[in-house]
């Protein structure tokens, strides 16, 4: 007799195989005993505010804010370098830096989120 683990879909059974020598007939499988799925990780709460993302996949060049800092309209956020060329990310309005996402030297995908606003 052997005892296995086996994942269908995400679902881990125990299960128990047994070696027929092939004279006897097969006997009528039990059910497999499903274990506890393993616990999905709690999602990461939505930044409060509006999310100021990379328009483009990118190198961060530098980031000249901080948490808690007041921005003005045009202010850059994020110095992002993208096919050899620097790209200044700014402030489309006036607010507050809730939080900086990103830090200098990280790659980042189109649609990432380098700072968001208050």
């Amino acid at each position: 007799m052997k005892n296995l683990k086996i994942t269908v879909n995400g679902v881990v059974y125990d299960v128990q195989v047994e070696e027929a020598d092939g004279s006897a007939a097969p006997a009528a499988a039990a059910a497999p005993k499903a274990a506890a799925p393993a616990p999905k990780a709690a999602p990461k709460a939505a930044p409060q505010g509006e999310p100021v993302t990379a328009p483009m996949p990118g190198t961060i060049l530098n980031v000249p804010v901080k948490a808690g800092q007041s921005v003005k309209t045009g202010d850059v956020l994020v110095v992002l370098e993208a096919m050899k060329m620097e790209n200044e990310i700014k402030a489309s309005r006036d607010a507050v830096v809730a939080s900086v996402a990103v830090s200098k030297g990280e790659s980042v995908d189109t649609g990432t989120v380098l700072v968001t606003l208050n």
